[in-house]
């Protein structure tokens, strides 16, 4: 059915690559290739793109900046949809900042400075999207995507659009429904408080200068690599385990942070697999407590 996938596709002027390597769509630089791969231009080309995998009986999958993802070696079958530049669009009406689901976080809260809109300091040095932000409850340094998100456009597997209230996406620690029922979110609207400009910005800078200080940004990771677990931290119990800076093949703890795993050259996915396990085993014999990993595991 793959071919049909491509024929579908291409009746529907949709371009296409074949066989893409995931590690070049994600910020791990791990992942085999996904069977097609296609960059949403807007909303309607996404629910086009929906229609064809489902029509094609291809199962879809919609990305954005590729922070959070761990993709196996073996890639992704069926579709990949990944939400493109055409969709990053961010307008301002009041308080509230209406984005594209394909704008980063980083470039929100830009905008928000200099409108002189207070509340997305904190997350403004995420490497994500805020598509991606919504399905994962995105957060940082006490503040959560959900503290300043309202609503969200969405479109089902059908390509069906509606709009979910903050109450509906429903979330949770590093979850929301959006991202358990599977929808792709198109755009996000994101209330705010008005501040002084030179204020924002200085907050922005101070948050920049601790995540240079503590992460280590100058190595390939996919941010925090395990959930926190209840009344403590990933990282602290993994350096209590003594696993800083323990590696497997190309993937490594970081030195500089222990809840991050960096990919130091060349490793594959299954080397961050391997070192996953290891570190939940270790710090389960050392502690008691299980870690779960807040990176997505697909393929």
């Amino acid at each position: 059915m793959l071919g049909r996938l491509g024929a579908l596709l291409a009746a529907r002027d949709i371009p296409y690559e074949k066989g893409e390597p995931m590690a070049r769509r994600t910020t791990l630089r791990v992942g085999g290739p996904a069977d097609y791969l296609v960059e949403a231009r807007g909303a309607l080309e996404l629910a086009a793109a929906l229609q064809a995998a489902k029509e094609a009986g291809e199962p879809a999958l919609v990305i954005g900046n590729g922070s959070n993802l761990l993709v196996r070696d073996s890639g992704i079958r069926g579709l990949v949809i990944v939400i493109g530049q055409g969709m990053q669009a961010v307008t301002r009406e009041g308080e509230t900042l209406y984005a594209q689901a394909g704008a980063t976080l980083a470039r929100v809260a830009q905008i928000a400075q200099a409108e002189g809109l207070s509340g997305m300091e904190a997350l403004s040095g995420i490497p994500g999207t805020v598509g991606g932000a919504v399905c994962m409850n995105a957060g940082a340094y006490g503040t959560e995507t959900a503290d300043v998100v309202v609503s969200a456009e969405v479109l089902d597997g059908e390509g069906r659009v509606s709009n979910c209230a903050a109450e509906v996406i429903a979330f949770g620690y590093r979850s929301s429904a959006v991202a358990a029922k599977g929808l792709a979110v198109t755009g996000v609207s994101i209330r705010l408080v008005p501040g002084v400009p030179e204020e924002i910005g200085a907050a922005m800078r101070a948050y920049a200068a601790k995540r240079r200080e503590k992460q280590p940004l100058s190595l390939p990771s996919a941010g925090s690599f395990f959930k926190r677990p209840e009344g403590c931290f990933a990282g602290a119990l993994i350096e209590r385990a003594g696993l800083k800076g323990v590696s497997v093949g190309g993937a490594r703890v970081s030195e500089k942070h222990a809840g991050f795993l960096v990919n130091t050259g060349g490793a594959s996915a299954q080397d961050f697999l391997d070192l996953m396990e290891l570190i939940q085993a270790r710090v389960f014999s050392a502690s008691g407590v299980r870690l779960e990993p807040e990176v997505r595991i697909l393929g």
